[in-house]
């Protein structure tokens, strides 16, 4: 099977690592297990079959608390689409599954970079991201 797209371009669009002072810094140190990690992918249109993919990543503390760090990278990936694509759910497919899986360990290396640099270097996620199955779980 040929792929229906080609990556033209990707690269951070916003990274982003803030924590206030030395007692938020301890305070989520030992916190950082309660911490969720969460993705986001969002995308439009542009000219001449190309489309941007935002994909977002954060990971952050639910609760409500003043002691908390915010971790979050806004990935773009210009992607152009195979002229066949006729079918809408074959674009959605594409944008939220083929094209994340593809990107996912780079972006994944960038924001455990950013965690580590931040001083968490303990932080990784041992629970790969299966895109395929996060998409088919969206239609049940």
């Amino acid at each position: 099977m040929t792929k229906k797209y080609k990556i033209m371009t990707k690269y951070v669009k916003d990274l982003s690592s803030e924590t206030r002072d030395i007692e938020t810094y301890i305070f989520v140190k030992n916190n950082i297990q309660k911490y969720q990690f969460n993705i986001d992918i969002k995308s439009q249109a542009l000219k001449n079959k190309l489309i941007e993919i935002n994909t977002t990543l954060k990971f952050e503390d639910k609760e409500i608390s003043d002691k908390k760090s915010h971790f979050e990278i806004k990935f773009a990936t210009i992607i152009k689409t195979d002229e066949k694509i006729k079918e809408k759910k074959e674009l959605e497919k594409i944008i939220l599954c083929d094209v994340q899986t593809e990107i996912y360990p780079e972006l994944e290396r960038i924001f455990l970079n950013l965690l580590h640099n931040s001083g968490f270097p303990e932080i990784k996620f041992d629970k790969k991201v299966d895109f395929e199955k996060l998409y088919n779980e969206r239609f049940n």
